[in-house]
């Protein structure tokens, strides 16, 4: 077996040919975009509890200021460490250099295992949109039947490649956020402006948990794109740029919808569920326009799946490259260059955790990564005080003490939202925290013996060195 995965191994760090480099094609720019535009949002779909839980002022005002508490400081903090080290596996690379193998296979699972549980809710949210269109998938065999054939699909898509699911992102990005566009343009003669500060019906309590968790939920993710920055075309010139057009094309998807759908209807709190926007867009105008955003729910929610699935799969094949996980994770179709072990292994996860709810899924996957972005942002500022030599093409223009400050922020809502998450994510997040230590001495075990095959290649902390 040592022989045989030796020769695969071999294979796979044999330079590329010009035809090979061609045939892989790596993402550009606006592939890129569209990419991390799905990792954090897909569009408006799913900021409706926001409203529900805290009335519309409070809504706007999440969307509107959240992004500069938490996902500036996050796009930054990738930014600078997805140019500086900028092969597979992203996030890992950065807790490996910052503080040894063991932190980053702690990191690895933690993300990893947030990836795999938000994959879980897009199939069923998709057969949630079908079913108002075909009723017998709500019938029990026909939904399981769907979902599952829904997920093999959507990743046997993403094994045809990073590039074609870049510019397929492009494609359900532009066509997912159309109908918004009409529902804002529509809506502009019916806005009251005083219905932007209502505070929210009267004998309606404010549901904090709700609220900050659908917050969390919405505007998470900026790191995720990271874990195939070997896939992009210079990266260290098309992260910084990708993650800045990313960050306007998602705050004004959020916002601009959000505004005319408060402003243009009276509020009723306690409709502003999950697919809410539809029934507002039939008030305003139509059955047609709601038609449409349920076809566009449908693509972003696609769109959603690959992007997070693409960075589940390179994030274990740049975990392989550097030895953490076994060699077989890292390696290649010979027919699209993608990670198909990733893929599959990644698919059959997905399947596995599909029967947990929606709340439980979006708490569980919140706090999970706010433990990996504790742990992020440690690696961030130890990195910088450890190796300030290191060159970073993109540089977060802050001294040390100011960069903490930047971190600590943040911090404090990610404790917040770890804080008030029920006895049933606690029970799961610990037990994922064991299994990743556990998995670590298992896997070092399995090295020391020979037992499986590593790749004893060591990634180098210069840029010009990887």
């Amino acid at each position: 077996m040592e022989g045989s995965s030796q020769h695969l191994d071999d294979q796979e760090q044999q330079p590329l040919t010009a035809a090979a480099i061609k045939k892989y094609k790596k993402l550009s720019l606006i592939p890129l975009v569209f990419l991390i535009y799905f990792e954090v949002s897909g569009g408006p779909y799913g900021v409706e509890p926001t409203v529900k839980a805290s009335g519309p002022l409070f809504a706007i005002l999440g969307f509107l200021i959240f992004p500069f508490i938490w996902s500036i400081p996050e796009a930054l903090v990738t930014a600078e460490l997805a140019t500086a080290f900028p092969g597979n596996g992203g996030f890992v690379l950065w807790a490996d250099k910052a503080f040894g193998p063991m932190w980053g296979t702690v990191l690895g699972s933690w993300k990893y295992h947030t990836g795999v549980i938000n994959l879980a809710t897009y199939p069923a949210l998709c057969i949630n949109y079908l079913q108002m269109v075909f009723p017998i998938l709500s019938s029990e065999l026909p939904r399981y039947i769907a979902m599952l054939s829904s997920t093999l699909l959507l990743s046997f898509l993403n094994y045809t490649g990073v590039a074609i699911v870049g510019y397929a992102a492009v494609t359900l990005g532009i066509i997912s956020l159309s109908p918004f566009i009409l529902l804002t343009l529509i809506s502009i003669p019916k806005i009251d402006p005083a219905r932007w500060f209502s505070l929210g019906q009267k004998g309606v309590e404010k549901d904090w948990t709700l609220y900050f968790n659908t917050l969390l939920w919405n505007l998470n993710f900026w790191d995720s794109a990271s874990t195939l920055a070997a896939e992009v075309e210079h990266p260290q010139k098309t992260f910084p740029k990708a993650l800045l057009y990313a960050g306007l094309l998602t705050c004004l998807g959020y916002l601009i919808p959000l505004l005319a759908a408060t402003g243009a209807i009276p509020l009723d709190q306690q409709n502003w569920v999950d697919g809410y926007f539809a029934e507002v867009a039939e008030m305003i105008a139509g059955k047609w326009l709601k038609y449409y955003i349920e076809f566009g729910a449908v693509l972003s929610i696609i769109g959603l799946y690959e992007a997070q699935l693409s960075s589940c799969v390179y994030q274990l094949a740049g975990m392989a490259d550097i030895g953490i996980l076994p060699v077989y994770l890292g390696l290649k179709s010979a027919w699209f260059g993608t990670p198909w072990w990733g893929i599959l292994v990644s698919t059959l996860l997905t399947i596995a955790v599909s029967f947990m709810s929606f709340t439980d899924i979006m708490s569980s996957a919140n706090f999970l990564y706010s433990l990996g972005m504790f742990l992020e942002f440690a690696s961030f500022l130890w990195l910088r005080r450890k190796f300030p030599e290191i060159e970073r093409p993109f540089r977060v223009p802050l001294g040390l003490p100011a960069l903490v400050v930047m971190c600590l922020i943040p911090s404090g809502f990610l404790f917040y939202v770890m804080v008030v998450a029920s006895a049933k994510v606690y029970l799961l997040s610990t037990g994922l925290t064991i299994s990743a230590f556990g998995m670590y001495f298992a896997l070092e075990l399995c090295k020391s013996k020979k037992w499986i095959k590593f790749n004893n290649r060591e990634v180098k902390l210069g840029v010009e060195d990887l």
